[in-house]
C-alpha cells in the first residue's frame, strides 16, 4: 500500500497554487482530490504530493514548512504606467534567481583570481546628463555614432553589439524560457529584460521571445543601468518607460545611443518612412517612432496608430512561425560564451566541480561536454 502523507502543512497548497499563477480549478483534472487534501478529508500519497510540487515548481520540503520564504525581489521591477514592484511571476522570479546564482559564483571566482572592479559600473548618478553618459558608453565600447549602419541586418547588428558589450566584461544572456524548459515561457508583456549590476560581473538578461530589433533597445537600456549602477527589471510596454527618474534617464540614454538625434534629424530631411529609418539605424520601427515622437516630428496619435498596426503585423508573423532551432546555438545565447569560458577555466583549474558546473550552466553530462567542446572552439 502506498504511503500516505498526513503531517504536511495544508495551507501551503494554496500558497503553492497562487505562487505558480494557477487557480484551484486549473489543477483539479490532474489532482481530483486536491480540495479534499486542503480540507483534511483525505491525504495524498508521497508520489501524489511529489507530482503536485513538481508541477508547481515547489521544493518538496516546502510543503512541510511553517515559515515559507518571502520571494520578493531585491530591486525594483518597473512597469510602464504603474508603480515599481518587487513581485513578478514565478517564471521570471526563478530566472532572476538562476542568474543571481551565476553572478554570485562568478564574483567570488573573479575576486579569488585577482580581477579588478570595472570602472564604468556606477560611474554616473541620476543627476548625470544623458549625452555625457552616451558619449562615455561609446568611448568604452570604441564605437562611432553611426556604428549600426555598417551592419547588413538587425540580427548581425545585435550580435556585434552583444560581442562588444561582453568584450568589456559584461555577461549578456538571451532566453525566453526558464533555463531550458520550453513549457515555462517568459512572456514579453511581463518582462523584456532585467539587469543585475555588480562591480565585477554585471549580468544583462534579454527576453529572446521579443523581436531582434526590440531586443536591441532592451540591451542598451540595461547597459545604461550598469553605467548608473542600479539593478532593475522592466516590461517597457509600448516601448515607453516607467515614470521613475531612473527609467526616464536610462530610456533617454538608450534612445540617443541607438538613434542619435543629430543624425536622425539630418536623415529625416530626405527620408521620413519609419521602416526605412529603422533599417538604417538597425532598431525596431517602434524605437524610430518613439524618437520621432520625442523630437516632435510626429504626433502622439500618429505614433500609437503606427504602434498598434506594427504590433498586429508582428503577432501575425509569430502565429505563422514554427518552433525549432539548434539546441547548442540556443544554449550559447542562454548561457553567454563569456560566462561559459569562466566556467570551463574554473573546472580546468580544479576550482569548480563538474556537478556545480552542470548546475550553473543548466547543462548536464554529455550535453555539457559537447557544448564546451564545440561552442568554445567556435568562439
Amino acid at each position: 500500500m502506498a504511503t500516505k502523507v498526513k503531517t504536511f502543512n495544508r495551507d501551503n497548497i494554496n500558497w503553492a497554487i497562487q505562487r505558480a499563477g494557477f487557480e484551484l480549478d486549473d489543477l483539479l483534472l490532474s489532482f481530483p482530490k486536491l480540495t479534499e487534501w486542503i480540507n483534511q478529508e483525505s491525504d495524498p500519497t508521497v508520489k501524489q504530493l511529489e507530482k503536485f510540487t513538481k508541477k508547481l515548481h515547489v521544493p518538496f520540503g516546502y510543503m512541510f514548512s511553517d515559515n515559507l520564504p518571502k520571494e520578493n525581489l531585491t530591486f525594483p521591477f518597473f512597469r510602464s504606467g504603474k508603480k515599481a514592484s518587487d513581485k513578478v511571476s514565478l517564471n521570471v522570479y526563478q530566472t532572476i534567481q538562476i542568474l543571481k546564482d551565476r553572478q554570485i559564483w562568478l564574483s567570488e571566482y573573479m575576486t579569488e583570481s585577482g580581477y579588478e572592479e570595472m570602472p564604468f559600473v556606477g560611474k554616473y548618478s541620476l543627476e548625470a546628463d544623458y549625452l555625457t553618459v552616451v558619449n562615455d558608453i561609446r568611448r568604452t565600447l570604441n564605437l562611432k555614432q553611426n556604428w549600426a549602419s555598417k551592419h547588413p541586418t538587425w540580427e548581425r547588428t545585435l550580435e556585434f553589439i552583444t560581442y562588444k558589450i561582453e568584450e568589456i566584461g559584461i555577461i549578456v544572456t538571451f532566453n525566453g524560457v526558464v533555463e531550458n524548459n520550453t513549457r515555462r515561457k517568459i512572456e514579453v508583456s511581463e518582462c523584456r529584460g532585467f539587469v543585475l549590476v555588480n562591480k565585477l560581473a554585471p549580468f544583462l538578461y534579454i527576453n529572446s521571445a521579443d523581436t531582434k530589433a526590440a531586443q536591441m533597445f532592451t540591451l542598451i537600456h540595461e547597459l545604461a543601468h550598469v553605467w548608473i549602477g542600479e539593478s532593475a527589471g522592466f516590461d517597457l510596454n509600448n516601448m515607453l518607460p516607467n515614470n521613475h527618474p531612473l527609467e526616464l534617464l536610462c530610456d533617454k540614454i538608450a534612445a540617443e545611443f541607438l538613434v542619435p538625434s543629430e543624425l536622425l534629424m539630418k536623415i529625416y530631411n530626405t527620408e521620413q518612412r519609419i521602416k526605412t529609418l529603422s533599417r538604417i539605424f538597425k532598431v525596431s520601427p517602434i524605437v524610430i517612432g518613439r524618437r520621432l515622437l520625442d523630437l516632435d516630428l510626429i504626433s502622439k496619435e500618429s505614433f500609437f496608430n503606427f504602434y498598434n498596426d506594427y504590433i498586429d503585423s508582428i503577432n501575425l508573423i509569430k502565429e505563422n512561425q514554427g518552433d525549432g532551432g539548434n539546441f547548442y546555438a540556443t544554449a550559447k545565447k542562454r548561457i553567454s560564451l563569456r560566462f561559459a569560458n569562466y566556467i570551463n577555466n574554473a573546472v580546468k583549474e580544479n576550482k569548480l566541480l563538474y556537478r556545480d558546473a552542470y548546475k550553473l550552466t543548466s547543462l548536464r553530462g554529455d550535453t555539457y561536454t559537447r557544448f564546451m567542446k564545440e561552442q568554445l572552439l567556435q568562439s
